[in-house]
Parts: C-alpha cells; sequence; structure tokens
C-alpha cells in the first residue's frame, strides 16, 4: 500500500479520532500515547518484555515505564509478574483484555485505511 504524507496524516487523524470517540463507552480505556506504544510494544514483539527492557526500546526511564504499567494494569490490559529465573525482573504479560483492545484498533485502523485509499468513483 503506497499512501502519500497527506494520506498517512489523515489516517492517522481518522484513528485517533476513533480512539476518542470510542473511550465514550465505559469498557473502551482512553490510553496515553505513550501508553499505546508500550501496549503494541508488548503485543506486536516477541516476548519476554520486562520493565528494563521496554524502558530501552522506548527511550524513557524505568519509572516511566513503571506508571505507564501501573495505568494499563489497573485496567487489565496488561499484567505483570516476577522473574523467577532472576527476581529484580519484572515480566510484562498480556492479558485477553489487552488482545482484544489491541485486535478492535488493528480492525479500526484497517477500516480507515480502506476508506483514504479508496478511489473515487
Amino acid at each position: 500500500m503506497n499512501i502519500t504524507s497527506d494520506e498517512a496524516l489523515k489516517l492517522l487523524h481518522d484513528v485517533a479520532l476513533g480512539l476518542v470517540r470510542d473511550t465514550k463507552q465505559e469498557d473502551v480505556p482512553d490510553l496515553t500515547l505513550r501508553q499505546l506504544a508500550l501496549m503494541l510494544t508488548v503485543y506486536l514483539e516477541p516476548p519476554p518484555h520486562t520493565v528494563r527492557g521496554l524502558a530501552k526500546k522506548l527511550n524513557v526511564t524505568k519509572p516511566v515505564i513503571t506508571r505507564a504499567l501501573d495505568a494499563l494494569g489497573k485496567q487489565s490490559m496488561i499484567a505483570r509478574r516476577r522473574d523467577e529465573a532472576d527476581k529484580r525482573n519484572v515480566i510484562v504479560q498480556r492479558t485477553v483484555k489487552g488482545a482484544l483492545y489491541v485486535e478492535q484498533l488493528a480492525d479500526m485502523v484497517v477500516a480507515k485505511a480502506q476508506t483514504i485509499t479508496a478511489p473515487l468513483v
């Protein structure tokens, strides 16, 4: 799929609007951009994911990741557990609710992209 810069920005705009509008529903969380980037990293890249590794990947500090994980954990979008092999590490895990959110997000992006790249008749 080849899109122009304007089309790419329109797609981002449409997805952002869709996310904002969906958060009016009680069961749809309103994620910050940082939380969304963290979610997509956990759900799209192969595990294991640690706080240290996520901080390095997103180029932020560990406390920033911890705060984002706290918020996502309260919404049951991710789970955390201690690494049994190394108790200093915290492993970030996917959840069913988080997987469903990412799947619905993907469906929204596809739908919005199709409207942008659809030929005008």
